[in-house]
């Protein structure tokens, strides 16, 4: 098999690769990327515990479960597969098991015990796909599952023709506005900020908990700069 097979580069967005069927795959590299350096330079470290929504192919979970310190990941995704995928061609089964990294075949939370809170959740590219029940849904379960000082990045497709349907919406996307997102975040305690980091086509977001040390967004734009400046704050 070439490496362009594996990769999936000649595949389309939504064929069953476990690349292409959770974005185009010649950005696999960047997102993740794109997606550990904001956790890291708003705040994430080795200790914390961190909630990945919709892991998928382990496109950001290949950096972070070696990043993290034991059991500190966790990836929630319903397809098995593409995890299964992840970890054959990305990750290496002798990671997980030095890393022990927790893996919830699922669509929900429920299978969580109560008592389980996060850091950090990430949710990149999955409200673009998710009805407003869901989306509701979503932010109302990480708000209980949020650390007191946890915060929860997100990504959101900028518009103003809003879906009306309900459920999961794959591989077609749906668009929200801002101020949708904003005022679930408020119904549920949390606070809603904008962020100016780079995305290919959608909007990056914190829904932060009272005790998130919210100068790390440096008001919207977060950098290395900011975080080398907060270091002795944690």
């Amino acid at each position: 098999m070439s490496e362009e097979d594996i990769l999936g580069l000649s595949k389309h967005i939504g064929d069953r690769h476990y690349r292409a069927y959770i974005g185009p795959p010649d950005e696999y590299d960047l997102v993740s990327a794109m997606s550990f350096n904001l956790l890291t330079v708003c705040g994430l470290r080795q200790n914390h515990k961190l909630l990945d929504i919709g892991c998928g192919s382990l496109r950001l979970g290949r950096l972070l479960i070696p990043y993290l310190n034991t059991c500190n990941y966790v990836g929630l995704d319903p397809n098995k597969w593409l995890i299964d995928d992840g970890i054959r061609y990305e990750v290496g089964s002798s990671l997980i098991e030095l890393r022990q990294p927790t893996f919830i075949h699922d669509s929900g939370l429920g299978s969580l015990n109560d008592d389980v809170k996060f850091d950090y959740v990430v949710a990149q590219s999955i409200f673009s796909h998710t009805a407003p029940d869901l989306l509701e849904r979503w932010i109302a379960d990480v708000a209980l599952r949020l650390a007191h000082d946890g915060v929860f990045f997100a990504t959101v497709l900028e518009g103003d023709v809003e879906c009306d349907d309900v459920g999961w919406i794959y591989p077609e996307c749906v668009e929200y506005r801002l101020d949708t997102v904003s005022e679930l975040a408020t119904k549920y305690g949390l606070t809603f900020a904008t962020l100016t980091w780079y995305h290919p086509r959608q909007t990056w977001c914190a829904l932060y908990a009272p005790g998130f040390n919210s100068k790390l967004l440096n008001e919207g734009l977060p950098s290395w700069n900011s975080f080398g400046t907060l270091r002795k704050e944690f």
